[in-house]
């Protein structure tokens, strides 16, 4: 459709870059970093919920953040090698992270190895740290989808659905000038992620998931949503098709099943919930430090004498 037959919906920003004095504020990295830190903000209270003392998983976040970054960052020069080696290209581009470039699938390998390792130096049990950490995941990826926004990047076919969102013409990729309006596939992931977010909470709640399977959820969650978003995508990692679907495609439809799988066989092999989080033999504590165990011993023996009649002189 003709540019002149368009009108824009939802504008994109006219500058994603605000500088404070000397010191440059990209809505980018701003987007990332609330997402971080809300979703450590979330994690730490699910943790402390399911027996973790307060302040571990900000204690993990110095593991999992920087892990998280660079595997982000190795997944997007992988899958979108063509931006920066080859002729007329600068390999040395693939470090301006600022820029925009994260891959979630790398973020989430490296950032979970770094979980790994934070825990195993705290004495802390994977599985059910990482069942507490991922819903909050969810919500980070929610708000950082918004840095996508700012940069004006990864956006989906062109539309005029009232919805639609405004692209400059210096960010619409070739074979798109015509157009001005586009599917704001940001937004869509934005909402998707919340309302996974909802009923992954919803499910862990009700059944009260333990042994990875609030994380498989998680995948399955995602994934159920990345993959049709995905498809709507023009970026140039379409470049990289596998029998006329996207790698990113493909690998939610992989994750999805494998997620699946993990889920169905924990179920059977492992109902319930781990009851100890810890390594070392520490016990699961209230969130005022106390031992949970304990509370609740002291509890049913201040009850059971008060049930005892009083002997008589």
């Amino acid at each position: 459709m003709p540019l002149g037959l368009y009108a824009a919906f939802i504008p994109s920003p006219a500058d994603g870059v605000w500088n404070l004095g000397p010191v440059p504020l990209r809505g980018y990295a701003l987007s990332i970093i609330v997402g971080i830190i809300l979703a450590i903000w979330i994690g730490e209270r699910r943790w402390v919920a399911r027996g973790g003392t307060l302040g571990e998983v900000q204690d993990l976040a110095i593991w999992m953040v920087p892990f998280g970054l660079v595997g982000g960052r190795l997944y997007h020069v992988i899958t979108d090698y063509q931006l920066y080696f080859g002729e007329d290209r600068n390999p040395v581009t693939a470090l301006y992270v600022w820029r925009g470039g994260l891959g979630i699938w790398g973020a989430v390998a490296l950032g979970a190895l770094g979980a790994a390792i934070g825990a195993r130096r705290k004495h802390i049990r994977l599985l059910p740290m990482l069942d507490a950490l991922a819903p909050a995941v969810l919500v980070g990826q929610a708000l950082g989808r918004w840095g996508n926004w700012f940069n004006q990047e990864l956006f989906g076919r062109p539309t005029d659905l009232p919805w639609a969102l405004e692209i400059d013409a210096a960010h619409r990729p070739d074979g798109y000038l015509q157009y001005a309006t586009f599917h704001p596939t940001f937004l869509y992931e934005f909402l998707w992620n919340l309302a996974a977010f909802a009923l992954v909470i919803w499910v862990d709640r009700k059944f009260r998931l333990g042994h990875g399977r609030v994380v498989a959820l998680y995948v399955m969650a995602y994934t159920a949503g990345r993959g049709w978003i995905e498809y709507l995508r023009i970026d140039t990692v379409q470049m990289n098709d596998v029998f006329g679907l996207r790698l990113n495609v493909w690998t939610s439809i992989v994750l999805f099943v494998l997620a699946l799988a993990y889920f169905v066989w924990s179920s059977r092999a492992r109902p319930g919930r781990e009851e100890i989080v810890y390594t070392d033999g520490r016990q699961a504590t209230t969130q005022n430090g106390e031992d949970a165990l304990d509370v609740e011993a002291e509890t049913r023996a201040d009850a059971d004498a008060e049930s005892k009649p009083e002997s008589s002189a």
